[in-house]
């Protein structure tokens, strides 16, 4: 499927259909529906029965297999998952041997007789050898093969990848359209957690870390130590990255920035009051400074080091922005 933000560039692809290129890149913000825009793409190429406006027609047999993800001429390159405790503690990556075990098959005819579709999500997720892999069949490409590439980061694809593509940026709904997508799914809350996720609607709903961000929120507000120190132990135990900590804190101390200048916040509007709170209490050398700090622990935010001794380090940081003491 398509969302309705998404129907003019549909129309656009549409309307060059007979021009395809043999690689396409698809761009723009997460959680907006850029992989459903490429599933769709794919069975489309695939359909045996299209219809005049090169829609998946939903009936032929190309498109149950699709359905039901056993098409035999559609490709599918994705991060590896790892099933021990801690994975979600490790960037996942697409290594060379997917990439290879996808070369050998397209380098023979299609078992359908029609295209064949190599979807790479998220592409930046490559590791330096998948791209490198994946750049020598872009370089080459076999006869009747189409590759789809999604990236929510495309300055993290090799520049040679991105120039073998055709680029297309996807549009993101806006917040009308937003707002009434999560309120036909009777998503509660819709409106925070829309600001929150930047104003794009199609982010799972996780009600264990939509609690422990609450609580967060109300530690930021009115810190202490030892209710710091618990909560970097209760985070720890539910085995999360750093990542997901330091964007929680870096869009509070973004919000706290813009209350400093009496302007309205982006990701937390019902913490309002708190945020202009908290900007009383520090100046923009000392929060910069910090935001510093933890630009600095980004690069490990999917790693398996100890979380929860740097949680209890970036929220004794912020304590002492706010008592004006020196990490």
């Amino acid at each position: 499927m398509i969302y309705p933000w998404q129907h003019n560039a549909w129309q656009h692809i549409a309307g060059h259909w007979q021009q395809m290129p043999h690689a396409w890149l698809f761009t723009g913000r997460s959680h907006t529906g850029k992989t459903a825009f490429a599933r769709y793409f794919a069975q489309a190429l695939l359909c045996e029965k299209p219809t005049v406006s090169h829609e998946p027609c939903g009936q032929c047999m190309s498109c149950h297999l699709f359905g039901q993800g056993a098409h035999p001429d559609f490709y599918l390159l994705e991060p590896e998952r790892a099933d021990s405790e801690s994975a979600a503690r490790v960037l996942p990556q697409i290594k060379i041997d997917a990439v290879r075990d996808v070369l050998e098959p397209l380098l023979q005819t299609s078992v359908r007789g029609g295209r064949r579709v190599v979807m790479v999500a998220p592409a930046e997720t490559m590791n330096v050898q998948a791209a490198n892999s994946l750049l020598k069949i872009l370089e080459e490409p076999p006869q009747a093969v189409v590759f789809l590439l999604v990236s929510h980061a495309k300055d993290r694809l090799l520049p040679t990848i991105k120039s073998r593509c055709r680029h297309l940026l996807l549009p993101s709904p806006d917040k009308q359209q937003a707002l009434s997508f999560l309120h036909s799914r009777e998503t509660e809350n819709a409106e925070n957690l829309l600001a929150f996720y930047s104003g794009a609607p199609l982010f799972e709903v996780q009600p264990e870390q939509d609690a422990m961000r609450a609580d967060l929120l109300d530690l930021l507000a009115q810190p202490r130590l030892l209710a710091i120190l618990d909560y970097a132990a209760a985070f720890d135990k539910y085995k999360w990255p750093l990542a997901l900590l330091l964007d929680w804190v870096q869009k509070w101390l973004t919000d706290v920035a813009l209350a400093a200048q009496n302007m309205s916040p982006l990701y937390y509007p019902d913490r309002s009051a708190a945020l202009r709170s908290v900007s009383q209490k520090t100046d923009s050398a000392t929060l910069f400074a910090l935001s510093d700090t933890l630009n600095t622990l980004s690069p490990y935010g999917y790693h398996s080091l100890n979380v929860r001794m740097q949680t209890e380090f970036v929220l004794c940081a912020y304590l002492a922005m706010l008592t004006r003491k020196k990490v």
